[in-house]
């Protein structure tokens, strides 16, 4: 799959640079970065440790301004949180309120959103079955397992019903296993409602199995190296689409080109 043309984005960053004054010395973590994601996109990013990345996100959340360039969603330039997007961060537990339960942790948002309780009720319904936690809506997250945080922050975020949305290395902290189904949870939710996903991760084997296309990062000033599309199948799995000659040729294009970034020939 090419790149939008900008037209057709949802996303456009268009020659964003960030530099941070840290203790009287300047450090550029962005250095020149454009690019853009057409609607319906599930879009990742990888890089090598240090590369921007999470930089990157808040820039693209509006939780960051840019020293430089901008973010444009659909047609309006970023400089706050923009209405329609939800982020789902890494550390899913500070995400969540403990004296909530699940189902008033995915209420919260369509709260503040000024949603009427009929239409908040099926929202909340429809996100906890999609994410397969209907059995759960009356637990606190301190009762659930790491996994099933992780579910609840993903079906706060469906709920909202955003054109866009936003995930930091939300697998990260969880087991192998956990990871993997919640790597296909993303594929179908993505699937089912067709919203648009920018998606960072440190793992390359996770971009490839995921992502449409994957953006590879280079080191610190970050610039785009790559744009690689991946011309996987849309309907993967986790055992027959990894262990295809095709995956295992874009891991190795991927792993090349972050090597390289870290200047490791």
């Amino acid at each position: 799959m090419t790149s939008p043309l900008d037209g057709e984005a949802l996303l456009q960053v268009r020659s964003l640079r960030k530099v941070y004054d840290a203790r009287g010395r300047v450090v550029e973590a962005i250095g020149d970065l454009s690019f853009t994601v057409g609607k319906g996109e599930l879009v990742c990013v990888v890089g090598p440790s240090g590369a921007g990345k999470t930089t990157l996100l808040k820039c693209v959340a509006g939780l960051l301004p840019p020293t430089s360039g901008e973010v444009v969603l659909d047609g309006l330039r970023v400089t706050a949180p923009p209405p329609g997007m939800a982020v789902v961060f890494q550390e899913y537990g500070r995400s969540l309120f403990p004296w909530l339960t699940v189902r008033g942790n995915v209420e919260l948002p369509l709260k503040e959103k000024g949603l009427p309780r009929d239409r908040r009720t099926e929202l909340v319904d429809e996100a906890l079955r999609a994410v397969d936690l209907t059995e759960a809506v009356s637990a606190y997250p301190w009762q659930l397992s790491g996994g099933m945080q992780q579910r609840v922050a993903i079906a706060r975020a469906v709920a909202y019903e955003p054109r866009i949305m936003l995930m930091d290395e939300p697998f990260a902290a969880v087991d192998a296993q956990t990871r993997a189904d919640l790597e296909d949870l993303v594929r179908s939710l993505w699937q089912r409602f067709g919203v648009t996903i920018v998606f960072v991760t440190h793992d390359i084997d996770e971009a490839v199995y995921l992502g449409g296309r994957v953006l590879v990062l280079s080191s610190s000033p970050t610039e785009l190296m790559d744009d690689v599309a991946i011309g996987l199948p849309e309907e993967r799995d986790q055992l027959t689409t990894r262990s295809s000659p095709e995956f295992a040729r874009l891991r190795a294009h991927v792993f090349e080109l972050i090597q390289q970034a870290k200047g490791v020939r």
